[in-house]
């Protein structure tokens, strides 16, 4: 019983899939060139991207008794992605990297490409980070938090063994 629990136990960490950055070396390996065959990969975010944009709007005044008033609304609309997200291929884009949805929506897609001079290959996501991060999301402007830089795609990858034997054991012949 207790070997057939290890067994089992081994069995199930074997099955298990892990997961890898998706890099140019991943989609030649499994040939995800054309959108038909890359639509059917799961893709999830390595870390958190949060988008904000905040709307600040006053007033200054004088109040019945003659005192100075300085009022301030703010308002901040957040677009959170938690690490581990799924998303699924949209398109892909002009400059070499893959359009992913995370919610259905007019515009709601992130884009993801590979950072020149950067060795990994790994498809990072991508905003305008010398305008604070500015990314056009459901058809309105944020601004990407500077740890969502860091934020890339990754997919879940499994190796399938089978093995089919045969054994039979020969007793030999007597003369």
């Amino acid at each position: 019983m207790k070997y057939l629990l290890i067994a089992f136990i081994g069995l199930m960490l074997a099955s298990c899939a892990s997961k890898v950055p998706y890099t140019d070396h991943l989609r030649d390996e499994f040939g995800l060139d054309s959108e038909k065959t890359i639509k059917k990969v799961q893709f999830l975010t390595s870390s958190t991207i949060i988008l904000e944009k905040n709307k600040v709007s006053g007033n200054l005044d004088t109040d019945d008794d003659g005192k100075l008033v300085e009022s301030s609304n703010k308002q901040q609309h957040r677009v959170i992605i938690p690490a581990g997200t799924k998303c699924v291929f949209v398109r892909f884009a002009e400059n070499g990297g893959i359009v992913v949805r995370f919610e259905l929506g007019t515009g709601k897609e992130l884009t993801f490409q590979q950072r020149q001079g950067s060795g990994s290959g790994k498809y990072y996501f991508v905003a305008d980070w010398q305008n604070k991060g500015a990314v056009k999301y459901g058809n309105e402007m944020f601004s990407a938090t500077t740890a969502s830089a860091t934020a890339y795609i990754i997919v879940k990858k499994k190796k399938l063994n089978k093995t089919k034997r045969k054994d039979r054991v020969v007793k030999g012949m007597k003369v």
